[in-house]
């Protein structure tokens, strides 16, 4: 049964679900549901609208200061969601506060402080494959130095002319992609690892869930 003082972090991975509720009511449910049944108070809600290539957590930071001010216990719903994300676990490890995960009530500093570690490793790890992707890649014959020279597509031309060329720049990402399908990572998380190796997307900026997926299927689609 919850006792004291508690401020609420919520966090969707997209302006979308920031505005429509997605994901966030659910988040907001389970806290509510964690606290029900005990003399408690809510002092504050905090959520986070971070997308793909964002590793800031303004409001995390927030809700930190909070506790710390309030003296009151951080409240998550999922821990597990986050369990790959080292910059979240280790300000969290960090921060001096007490916290509750809904979902991993146990969980502790010391607990985080492990998952943080594992995570980073993880990181790292896919990191080195992506780059040897990349080399075995280029050691077939596939040519990727275009990949962080600007557009592939252009613009000016017209719808079909484009298509072609987007279809052809998913053809020429398919080792790489492919290699991080292999390894089970997320939309998201493939948009993150593109971004850090560099390469860009078909009209050269920075790689979102939603682009990562229009390769995936043109790809599908042959």
């Amino acid at each position: 049964m919850a006792k004291g003082r508690f401020v609420a972090y919520y966090r969707v991975s997209t302006a979308r679900q920031g505005r429509s509720g997605l994901g966030l009511e659910g988040q907001r449910a389970a806290v509510i549901n964690y606290l029900d049944g005990g003399r408690w108070t809510l002092v504050a809600e905090f959520t986070e609208v971070e997308s793909g290539a964002n590793n800031g957590r303004p409001e995390l930071a927030k809700a930190l200061a909070a506790c710390r001010l309030k003296g009151a216990t951080l409240v998550i719903a999922k821990l597990d969601r986050l369990s790959r994300d080292a910059h979240f676990l280790l300000g969290l490890e960090k921060a001096g506060v007490d916290f509750v995960a809904v979902d991993m009530p146990n969980a502790n500093r010391m607990t985080v402080g492990i998952m943080a570690v594992i995570a980073e490793e993880e990181r790292r790890m896919i990191s080195e494959r992506t780059k040897a992707a990349l080399a075995a890649a280029k050691a077939r014959g596939v040519k990727l130095g275009g990949w962080k020279g600007g557009p592939k597509v252009d613009g000016r031309l017209g719808v079909e002319a484009q298509q072609r060329q987007a279809q052809a720049f998913a053809v020429e990402l398919e080792p790489v992609v492919g290699d991080l399908r292999r390894r089970g990572l997320s939309l998201r998380q493939m948009a993150a690892e593109l971004t850090s190796q560099g390469i860009q997307t078909p009209r050269g900026g920075q790689w979102s869930a939603c682009a990562v997926r229009n390769v995936l299927l043109r790809l599908e689609a042959g």
